[in-house]
């Protein structure tokens, strides 16, 4: 059922940060900014008046010198010169890793190139203010990579930042942080105090506790790389918070916003206040919370995984509305939604295409342009 009520349950606690500055308990109602969306173009993309789509690569086949990885999963853009890189997961394992794709300024492909390589189950990650791209791997003990788009320098193992079921991450430029999801029934949020801001060798790991009364605070985890026997590092503290399935992390103006699929909430935390609320509670037209990314003018995208196969957004005044549907591909999840460095074309993928083969060749990436909101 294609669903065309939007609701957004937040709350009546305003946040501060660019959204939910005056957010208050409320149900909006509309089409959202785009307006409803079309019947699907010839690449099965269901999209509003004036925007289009197309197929950027598909799994197993050629794509700028390099085979497209299976599983396509997170992903994000970087500038370069008069054109761009999309960075994107592949969520399988043994191989996993990272693979680029460098576009001219027109939008054509210019080339294509592993940046990653054998490493397992890479899912989302996050972008630094340094321009590296942080690979997160999704399995138990799981590391985080710190990797170059631009394929100047050898990838990194960062250990510091924890070993867990990792799904991903969101760099706090204001407070010298890194937040951290995790992909468990029984996941945390983290943070992550690297001892010299840009370098992600060394540091402290925090994870997110409740002090009662419905506060919450900082506490150093006492082993973030503990061995296969050992407490797993979400259990090593009993006043830990804990959320059900912790999935995409996005930062904007003060505010960390992550979402959970077991429960299909997206939360905002506060940095600046150390609270914590959720701004959606399912029950709308968004569905399957997983990746997330946000735009300058404050409007956050919320991919789905199942569902009914959408990207949504909601915007700063809490319309939560479809701005792109993919049919037949009921089997798979979209990942990877980030826009490029201008705002103008957003990259996705649909992980599993429609075959619903994980490894196989059934992944597709696209690109959507048309008039996005920037500002």
């Amino acid at each position: 059922m294609h669903r065309r009520t939007f609701l957004v349950s937040l709350s009546a606690v305003a946040l501060s940060g660019t959204l939910w500055q005056k957010a208050v308990a409320a149900v909006a109602r509309g089409a959202g900014p785009y307006g409803p969306l079309g019947p699907p173009d010839g690449n099965g993309v269901s999209l509003p008046a004036g925007f289009r789509s197309r197929v950027v690569a598909r799994s197993g086949r050629p794509v700028g010198g390099v085979l497209w990885h299976p599983a396509p999963d997170g992903g994000v853009c970087f500038p370069d010169g008069d054109g761009w890189i999309y960075v994107s997961n592949s969520e399988v394992p043994l191989v996993g890793g990272v693979t680029a794709i460098r576009f001219r300024a027109d939008g054509s492909i210019d080339r294509a190139y592993r940046i990653l390589s054998g490493t397992t189950l890479n899912c989302a990650g996050g972008r630094t203010p340094w321009n590296t791209w942080l690979s997160c791997e999704e399995t138990f003990r799981g590391r985080v990579y710190e990797t170059d788009p631009y394929g100047r320098r050898t990838a990194q193992p960062r250990p510091a930042m924890g070993r867990f079921k990792h799904e991903a991450a969101a760099c706090d430029p204001d407070r010298k942080v890194v937040y951290l999801t995790e992909d468990e029934q029984d996941g945390c949020f983290y943070r992550f105090v690297p001892d010299v801001w840009g370098d992600l060798s060394s540091g402290r790991l925090d994870v997110l506790c409740s002090t009662g009364g419905g506060g919450v605070e900082w506490r150093r985890v006492p082993d973030p790389t503990p061995g296969v026997l050992e407490r797993q590092t979400r259990h090593q503290l009993a006043a830990a918070r804990h959320f059900d399935g912790g999935e995409g992390c996005h930062y904007a103006d003060g505010v960390c916003y992550f979402t959970a699929k077991g429960d299909r909430k997206v939360w905002a935390y506060d940095a600046r206040q150390q609270t914590i609320r959720s701004i959606y509670d399912g029950g709308g037209t968004l569905d399957g919370v997983d990746n997330i990314t946000g735009t300058a003018g404050g409007d956050l995208y919320v991919a789905e995984d199942g569902g009914n196969m959408e990207i949504n957004i909601i915007t700063p005044d809490g319309v939560v509305a479809p701005v792109l549907r993919l049919e037949g591909h009921g089997r798979s999840e979209i990942t990877g939604p980030a826009f490029s460095p201008d705002g103008t074309r957003l990259y996705f993928s649909s992980q599993r295409g429609t075959s619903g083969e994980r490894a196989g060749t059934g992944g597709v990436t696209y690109e959507v342009t048309g008039p996005f909101r920037r500002f």
